[in-house]
C-alpha cells in the first residue's frame, strides 16, 4: 500500500459524536467527533484489554473505553483510569496511536504515513466540486477486490461499450479515438470523446438532440481518487469517487455524483440508481481479474493506446512505491 498520502476514507456526515468503526489499510479505527466538533481517528484497540474504543462513548474531549472506562484525549493519551486509587499515576503506556485527519470535499481524509509533515503530499486540487450550481448526491459501493483494479477500471474509457452497452457505450462503435494526457504533481487526466447510445429513461426526455459522440473528462488523483465528467447535451455530470483500500482484497468507493440537470431532490433517485446500475455492471468483471493488485511491472499485461491514462496510474504508483 502507499501510506505516505492523504487518504479520503469517508463521509464528513457519517462522523459523528457517535463512534465508528472503520477499517483502512488493513487497520481498525475509531472515527468520531469531540464535544468540540474535532474528528478524531484513534486506533481501535484498548491497549489495557483490547476492547473496542468504537463501542465506548464520548465525554467531552475524550473517548471512554467501554470495558473499563478509562478515558482517552483526541491525542491519544490516556487521562483517567476509574479503578486506580487517587494519585496514582497513569502508565506511559496508556496511550493510543492517532492519525491526523482532515475534512475537504465532503470526505474525512486521514494520514496513515510516517514522513514528516513538510515532506508531505497534499490532498489534491479537485477542480468544479465547489460549483454551487451543481446537485450533490453520495452512496458507497463495495468491491471484492483490491482498489487499484477499482481505480483503473474508473480510468478506462474503453470498456463502455461491453458492458456499459445501452446506458452509456455503443457497442457497434467501439473505437476510441487518439488522445492525450495530461500530468498533474500527483494525478493525471484525459478528454476523451467516446461513441455514445442514446440515454433511456427520464434523461431521454432531454436528449433527442444528444450527438453520437459526447466529451468526457477522466482524471486520478493519488492515492484513491478519480474524477469523471460526461458532457451531455442537456448539461453536465461528475462522479468524484474515493476508492477506500479496507484491505488487500477489498475496497469500498465513497462516490459523490454532481448534476447540473434535475437538480430538484425529486431525481435523487433516478440518478442514484444510475450510478449504481453502472458499478454493478462493472463489479463481475473487475472482481474476476486476476491478480487482484494491479501488478507494478509495466510488462507484465498488455496496453494498447486506449489505455493511456491507465499506463500513467501505473507508472506514478510504482514510481511512489518505490520512493
Amino acid at each position: 500500500m502507499l501510506k505516505n498520502f492523504w487518504y479520503a476514507v469517508e463521509f464528513s456526515d457519517a462522523i459523528t459524536s457517535t463512534p465508528k468503526r472503520i477499517k483502512v489499510l488493513n487497520q481498525y479505527l475509531a472515527v468520531y467527533r469531540t464535544d468540540s466538533q474535532q474528528i478524531v481517528a484513534m486506533q481501535d484497540l484498548c491497549p489495557h484489554r483490547g476492547a473496542a474504543l468504537s463501542s465506548g462513548r464520548i465525554k467531552g474531549e475524550c473517548i471512554v473505553c467501554p470495558y473499563h472506562g478509562w478515558e482517552y484525549h483526541a491525542d491519544g493519551t490516556c487521562i483517567n483510569i476509574p479503578a486506580n486509587l487517587p494519585d496514582t499515576p497513569i502508565p506511559i503506556r496508556a496511550k493510543v496511536k492517532v492519525y491526523e485527519a482532515q475534512e475537504k470535499y465532503g470526505w474525512v481524509w486521514l494520514f496513515m504515513g510516517d514522513v514528516l509533515e513538510s515532506e508531505r503530499i497534499s490532498i489534491p486540487e479537485l477542480p468544479n466540486f465547489d460549483d454551487p450550481k451543481l446537485k450533490s448526491l453520495h452512496g458507497d459501493f463495495l468491491w471484492n477486490t483490491h482498489y487499484s483494479r477499482v481505480m483503473e477500471n474508473a480510468l478506462d474509457v474503453a470498456h463502455a461499450p461491453f458492458v456499459h452497452a445501452g446506458s452509456f457505450g455503443d457497442k457497434d462503435r467501439p473505437q476510441i479515438a487518439e488522445f492525450t494526457v495530461e500530468n498533474y504533481p500527483t494525478g493525471a487526466g484525459a478528454t476523451v470523446m467516446v461513441n455514445a447510445s442514446p440515454p433511456k429513461g427520464i434523461w431521454g426526455f432531454l436528449a433527442s438532440k444528444q450527438p453520437s459522440v459526447i466529451k468526457t473528462r477522466t482524471a486520478f488523483f493519488m492515492p484513491n481518487i478519480t474524477v469523471l465528467e460526461v458532457n451531455l447535451v442537456f448539461g453536465r455530470l461528475l462522479i468524484y469517487s474515493a476508492h477506500v483500500p479496507i484491505d488487500d482484497q477489498t475496497t469500498v468507493s465513497k462516490w459523490i455524483n454532481l448534476r447540473s440537470f434535475f437538480t430538484g431532490n425529486w431525481a435523487d433517485v433516478d440518478s442514484r440508481k444510475r450510478v449504481l446500475k453502472v458499478f454493478n455492471q462493472d463489479k463481475p468483471i473487475v472482481e474476476s481479474q486476476h491478480p487482484q493488485i494491479v501488478p507494478y511491472d509495466l510488462n507484465a499485461e498488455l496496453h494498447v493506446q486506449s489505455d493511456a491514462l491507465q499506463i500513467e496510474y501505473r507508472k506514478m504508483r510504482r514510481q511512489f512505491f518505490k520512493d
